[in-house]
Formats: structure tokens, C-alpha cells, sequence
């Protein structure tokens, strides 16, 4: 291992990992690191947290101890860092006792850079006495937002690992995560004993990412539609609420020609390793997954995040969505929400068995997910606001953008809505306060003789998908409330006085009827050579559908994803400066000294081809 004053972080960042300058706040953090300071890291997917802690793992004396919650991921890290010619293992149920022994020898020996292990193998005596005998250069807690109870993803083992600042006082730390609201953050803190941490919070913005959001009308087809007709080959994921759901909407995917596989915690441990595995190793495959699985996942290439269900809040949305398009190249949030999300997330609520003050938070933050849904104006100002960080300027990139969304008065509206929930005894659901209004004399509105009461068939001048969507709105908006016995009736609540007496205007917005052709995607600083641009049949895709052919090839002979031998990012700047010889190749970002020594032949091959 080189000495800290023998190497740069910038030689290691060009010649480890091939890439010529750090993105945002990477620099300062490594050099905190590097000074045995500790840090606080909230940087977005895809945003180089890893760099961080890896850089200042190699430069420092000693072996860097990565904490991370997912074997899978662990495997895939290790697997990329060793093509880059870095000392690096992993310990983890997966291995042998005698892969293990092998393994703490080397340890011991002071012959790795790096050692990934899990939060609870690291809090056992054993290993925690293997720390202690050797020169450990940091401590890396990497998705560190697992430690809230506050949080989308709480680990209670990793309420543990405040023994390492009480054990290592004079190690630094350093504890990342993609996503933490201000309450998340403070806990983290408090709970790793971070409070003299230097806190770096970078941009949460990921302008390569088009946020869309569509009224729900017959999901399935809409999510047929969307990958149909804007990413028929390639690589994406569709988040389901109930396991269900899930295997179904897999099922039917196969059935209509999609490969498609499911992942939910009601699949074995040995079905759920197998189906992420050929989610990471294999193109052009759709994973159908409740909110088990994705976190750690680092496949690059993932062009989009689908959600046929409405996730419980901001936080969850942005760490699902922030799967897609982590090399940067454009890639689609795409989600359909209607008035049943509404019900049933207010409904598991209000049923549920947590403290008074945890619903409240959750309420608090499911009421922030629907406003983003129902938003008008651009949605990225929307959700970098709820992370604290202002944008002045709409991004141009999201639907409410590209397609400037029409809203329309529904005062009078919404008074007929809210009284005909009350003049039906708020006991009701969506379906028959519906009738009620249309005038529809049903067996069951006519044995409650509410076709008696003031408000049936006053509302004929909307459709039922128009009323639908007042509902769903005022819902939202905390007009209405689910019964708290769970049959989705509904109740007025102590908001709705001021529009019920006139005193308040609403406005509602104009649901699409049908998703629109998509506009060209916007193109990005980052994302601007995407394959897309290229024809059919010009020199350039010949090129890059050449490199990809050999990196799949390699791929398969060294059993690994093939984003590990390069990035999609990388074989485009090897299509668009097209290099001849080592050197050239070595300009290239992604490509650093290893991965030249192992590949270089093979890719100029391809691309010195007539």
C-alpha cells in the first residue's frame, strides 16, 4: 500500500479508476478523510459516493473496514475494485470457514486495502478483536440511513455501530447515504456519534432523470405502452406495493414478450439471489420488486424506475427513482398514481401499530408525496425544496415542463364533493358518493333513500372519471379522510369548513385522459452521446454495438455484470473519439491502468476494425 505522502488522491482517481477530475464535493471529502477527520456524506446515486471512502482507503496507511448492508452488493464492489488492480475481499456468510481463514490472513498480514464486511459480522467479538491487531486506515458506513427509525429502511443492527467511535476513537469515519431529510440526518449523527463529523451534502439534483407522473387508467397497459414504446430492450425497474402484485405484474409481463422476473421477501433467500443476480448480469431484463429490493444496487445502466403504486413518501420515491441512470446518460422516473394509492396508504396508516408520534411523521410525509403528485409546476423544484435546496429556474426535463399542465376553478365543484360526504352520513365510499352525485338510483342508494338528499344529481356536469379525480385531489389535499376502520369511507375534516362556507377558491389540475407522444428527450450535458442518437445503420452503431458484443463476451468468460469491465459511458466516448492506440485508449474516462493492461488489446481490436 502506498504511503499517504507518496500518491495524490487525483493519481490514484486517474490511475485506479481512470477518471481525470472529481465531480462536486469528492476532493474535499477524500482530503477530510485523508487528514483522519471524520464526515457525514449525503451525496445523490450515482453521485461517486463510493470514490470518497475507496480513494482515501488505498492512500492511507493501513485497511480501509467498508460497512455494507447487502451481500450482492458487496460482491459486485469487490469484483469491480479487483479489475482495477486494488487489494480488496469481502467477509460474509457466502464464504467457507476456510475462505474465511484465508481471508483474515491476509488481513493480518496487512496485504488489503479494503475489507467489506456486514454490520453485524463487524460487531461480533471476533472481528472487532481482528480490528484491534491490525492497522485499520478508516471506517466506511455506507447507506448509512439504515441507522434512523425515522427512516424509509431502518437496519436495528446498525444502531451497533456507535462501538466503533467508542472502541476507535482515533480511526476516522465516515458514514454516506443518498437520501436523509434534516430529522434522518440529525440521527444519524447522534446515533453513529458523528457530532464533530464535517457534514457534506451535495446537490440532490439528477438532471439526467425525466420525473413523470400520470393519472392511474388501467396500469398495466400504461406500463406496457411506456416500455413498448420508449425502452423495448432495455434494463429497468417496476416497484409494486404487495407482493401480489408483484408476482402478477411480472407474470404478465413475460406473457406479453418482456423479460421480466420478480423480487419480493416471500421468495426464497436462494430465488431472490438468482433473480438479482440476472438482474446485474444480464441486458435488457425488467426486475418487478416491492421496496425489498434495490438498495446498494449498482448497475449503471438501469434507463428507468417504474411505480405502479404510490410510494409512502418523498424519501423512498427519490432513493427508488435515483436506481435509474446511474452513469449519468438519461433515464425516466416514470409513475401512475390514482385515487385508490390515496385510500390504501391512508388506510395502513391509520391501522397501524406505530407510536402516535411515528404516524404523525409518516402522515406528515406521505401528505408531501401526494402534494408532489398533484403538483403543476415543475416537479424537480418540487423535490430538491424537500431536501432543502432551492432552484430557482423550472428543469425542462420533467412532465410538468415538457407538457405545461392546464388546471381549472372547481370551487363549486369541490362544495358539491365535500357536502354530498356529508350529507350521506360520512360512511360512504368513493364509488357511491359518485352515483350519489350523477343521480344514479341504485338498490343500495335507495334502500339508504339517498336519493332523497340534497346533493343527487347535482353533479351530472362531470364524468366519473372527472369526479375520480376531484376526489382524489381533495384527498390529497387533506379536505376528505379515510375512516379509520379500514372500509374506505370517507370524512370531512377541519379543512374543508373554509371551502364548504365559501371563503376558500380551489383549483384543480387537469388530468391527461391519455399519455401523450413523449417530446425528445432533453438532452443533457452528461447524457448528451447517448445510443440513441446514432441511425440504424451508420458506422457509429456498428461500432458500438461491437464493443458492447466484446464486453459481454468478456463479461461471461470472468462471470461478472458487464457494467464491471465499462460503463456504457465509457464505450460511448470510445465510439464518439474513436482511439487507435494505448495511449488514446487510456484518455478515456473509466479506463484506468488495470483495466488498460487487461482490455486495451481486445477493445482497440474492435475499434481499429475497418
Amino acid at each position: 500500500m502506498p504511503s499517504e505522502q507518496s500518491v495524490s488522491s487525483l493519481d490514484v482517481l486517474n490511475r485506479v479508476f481512470g477518471y481525470s477530475a472529481f465531480r462536486g464535493e469528492q476532493e474535499s471529502i477524500i482530503n477530510q478523510i485523508i487528514s483522519g477527520q471524520d464526515a457525514l456524506v449525503l451525496m445523490p446515486t450515482g453521485g461517486g459516493k463510493s470514490l470518497c471512502y475507496q480513494i482515501p482507503a488505498i492512500i492511507r496507511a493501513g485497511t480501509g473496514i467498508i460497512v455494507s448492508p447487502l451481500i450482492a452488493l458487496m460482491q459486485d464492489q469487490v469484483a469491480a475494485l479487483k479489475l482495477q488492480g486494488v487489494a480488496v475481499a469481502f467477509l460474509n456468510s457466502s464464504l467457507s470457514f476456510q475462505e474465511v481463514q484465508e481471508i483474515e490472513g491476509r488481513l493480518m498480514r496487512g496485504e488489503l486495502d479494503m475489507l467489506y464486511v456486514a454490520p453485524e459480522r463487524l460487531c461480533q467479538d471476533r472481528t472487532l478483536n481482528l480490528l484491534h491487531q491490525i492497522d485499520v486506515a478508516l471506517f466506511a458506513i455506507d447507506e448509512a440511513h439504515c441507522v434512523s427509525q425515522w427512516g424509509h429502511d431502518f437496519r436495528p443492527e446498525y444502531i451497533q455501530l456507535s462501538i466503533l467511535h467508542e472502541q476507535f476513537p482515533q480511526i476516522p469515519r465516515i458514514a454516506l447515504t443518498a437520501t436523509a431529510d434534516e430529522t434522518t440526518r440529525k440521527e444519524i449523527s447522534l446515533r453513529l456519534e458523528l457530532g464533530n463529523a464535517h457534514l457534506f451534502i451535495s446537490s440532490f439534483d439528477r438532471p439526467n432523470i425525466r420525473y413523470r407522473v400520470r393519472q392511474k387508467n388501467n396500469a398495466r397497459s400504461q406500463l406496457l405502452q411506456f416500455i413498448e414504446t420508449e425502452h423495448p430492450q432495455d434494463a429497468g425497474i417496476v416497484y409494486c406495493l404487495s407482493r401480489k402484485k408483484v408476482d402478477e405484474t411480472a407474470l404478465w409481463l413475460e406473457q406479453q414478450g418482456i423479460k421480466a422476473i420478480p423480487y419480493h421477501a416471500g421468495l426464497s433467500t436462494s430465488v431472490r439471489q438468482a433473480h438479482q443476480e440476472r438482474f446485474l448480469r444480464e441486458d435488457e431484463i425488467v426486475i418487478v420488486a416491492t421496496v425489498a429490493f434495490g438498495m446498494g444496487i449498482d448497475k449503471p445502466d438501469v434507463r428507468y424506475v417504474a411505480h405502479l403504486d404510490l410510494p409512502k413518501s418523498i424519501e423512498s420515491y427519490y432513493q427508488e427513482t435515483g436506481r435509474a441512470g446511474r452513469d449519468g446518460l438519461p433515464a425516466d422516473a416514470w409513475m401512475v398514481y390514482g385515487l385508490q394509492d390515496v385510500i390504501m396508504l391512508r388506510q395502513m396508516l391509520s391501522s397501524s401499530e406505530a407510536v402516535e408520534e411515528v404516524k404523525r411523521l409518516e402522515q406528515r410525509k406521505l401528505e408531501a408525496m401526494l402534494g408532489f403528485c398533484e403538483i403543476i409546476s415543475c416537479r424537480r423544484i418540487s423535490l430538491l425544496s424537500y431536501f432543502g435546496e432551492q432552484q430557482k429556474e423550472p428543469c425542462g426535463n420533467c412532465d410538468n415542463c415538457l407538457e405545461p399542465v392546464e388546471s381549472w376553478e372547481g370551487t363549486t365543484e369541490a362544495q358539491k364533493a365535500l357536502s354530498c360526504v356529508f350529507r350521506t352520513g360520512q360512511r360512504f365510499g368513493v364509488n357511491y358518493l359518485i352515483d350519489v352525485l350523477r343521480g344514479k338510483k341504485t338498490p343500495r342508494i335507495e334502500q339508504f333513500r339517498h336519493d332523497q338528499v340534497s346533493t343527487f344529481g347535482i353533479g351530472q356536469e362531470l364524468t366519473e372519471v372527472q369526479w375520480r379525480s376531484v376526489f382524489r385531489q381533495l384527498m390529497a389535499r387533506g379536505f376528505i379522510a379515510v375512516d379509520l376502520e379500514g372500509f374506505g369511507s370517507l370524512k370531512l375534516t377541519s379543512e374543508s369548513r373554509p371551502v364548504l362556507r365559501g371563503e376558500e377558491t380551489i383549483y384543480f389540475r387537469k388530468d391527461v385522459a391519455r399519455a401523450k407522444k413523449s417530446s425528445r428527450r432533453k438532452k443533457t450535458n452528461q447524457a448528451g452521446r447517448y445510443a440513441d442518437s446514432f441511425s440504424d445503420k451508420s458506422e457509429e452503431k456498428v461500432v458500438w454495438e461491437a464493443l458492447r458484443a466484446k464486453r459481454t463476451d468478456i463479461a461471461q468468460e470472468q462471470g461478472v455484470p458487464a457494467y464491471i469491465i465499462f460503463h456504457d459511458a465509457t464505450l460511448m466516448e470510445m465510439v464518439e473519439y474513436h482511439p487507435t492506440t494505448r495511449h488514446e485508449l487510456s484518455q478515456i474516462s473509466g479506463v484506468g491502468a488495470s483495466k488498460l493492461e487487461k482490455y486495451g488489446d481486445e477493445f482497440l481490436t474492435v475499434l481499429n476494425q475497418p
